[in-house]
């Protein structure tokens, strides 16, 4: 874990660890590219309609998240800290510009270290009280963002990214 992001708290926190086997440089793109992530971000059969990305502290991440039913969920948020290949930190606990959101949820990390043969893919969930912690948990946290690694993965793998 890195010194900007502080100490793992189990009780606060959710992580997913990985090994997997594409380059962390096409693992970058997918998450940093708006057409990209969009493949990928969610389990199917949910998909992304929307995504913004201003990739800089203070710029915008932002999702449109669409169920199947149709139902969309925009997630707005802003990144704190960019570091190419190895480090994402974004929250929706701030807007674009360091502005106080109205419903925080987490703060997210992506931590990537190359391997020999692929990406170790670290994923943070960082929450403000145990109770919001166990929400997160009990929606799906481990299976959901599992899943989107794996549908990361498959999807570098299909060559889509160069």
């Amino acid at each position: 874990m890195t010194a900007f992001i502080g100490p793992f708290n189990p009780a606060l926190d959710l992580k997913l660890e990985r090994e997997i086997d594409v380059p962390v440089h096409l693992v970058w793109k997918a998450w940093t590219t708006p057409a990209h992530l969009k493949k990928w971000f969610v389990p199917k059969p949910w998909s992304v309609t929307e995504c913004e990305i201003d990739l800089r502290p203070g710029g915008i991440f932002r999702t449109v998240m669409r169920s199947p039913e149709g139902e969309e969920f925009d997630s707005p948020g802003c990144y704190l800290d960019v570091v190419p290949h190895e480090r994402l930190v974004f929250t929706d606990a701030l807007l674009p510009g360091f502005r106080p959101a109205a419903k925080p949820f987490f703060t997210g990390a992506l931590l990537l270290a190359p391997l020999v043969n692929g990406t170790r893919y670290t994923a943070l969930a960082i929450h403000n009280d145990e109770a919001t912690r166990a929400s997160h948990e009990q929606m799906g946290f481990h299976d959901g963002w599992g899943t989107v690694a794996t549908q990361l993965a498959e999807y570098i793998k299909s060559g889509a990214i160069h």
